[in-house]
């Protein structure tokens, strides 16, 4: 039942301002809707991402979201051309890049100016 239904990610932010000049500004991102309640980020296939206020954002330790990409070395390229910095791990299979090589797939993370841990991924098949 729910595996026929869509799935979208919601992404908490403290300062819905603040995560609107780092998701559009820094990431390119065009906004959808905006509503007192946040703001809608359409992706490709139909899939999107709700920015939403609450004082709990930033507390996961884990990623909130991530990004299916072809190509991530360009897609790491592009980021940081952007200002975005990416996060460094200590993981077996991390290149110079900050990429990491292992379960199947390429990923690299970075930190919204909210706290929140966001990836992006390659699939190696």
């Amino acid at each position: 039942m729910l595996q026929d239904a869509p799935m979208y990610s919601y992404i908490p932010v403290k300062d819905v301002a603040r995560a609107r000049a780092f998701y559009e500004g820094k990431l390119g991102f065009k906004p959808k809707e905006v509503t007192p309640g946040g703001v809608t980020y359409e992706f490709a296939k139909g899939t999107a991402c709700f920015l939403y206020p609450t004082p709990n954002a930033g507390t996961s330790k884990a990623s909130q979201a991530f990004w299916q990409v072809d190509d991530i070395v360009r897609v790491v390229k592009d980021l940081k051309a952007r200002g975005v910095p990416l996060e460094k791990y200590d993981f077996p299979g991390t290149d110079a890049d900050g990429i990491v090589t292992g379960g199947g797939a390429k990923a690299a993370w970075f930190k919204d100016t909210e706290g929140n841990t966001l990836a992006v991924i390659q699939p190696l098949s």
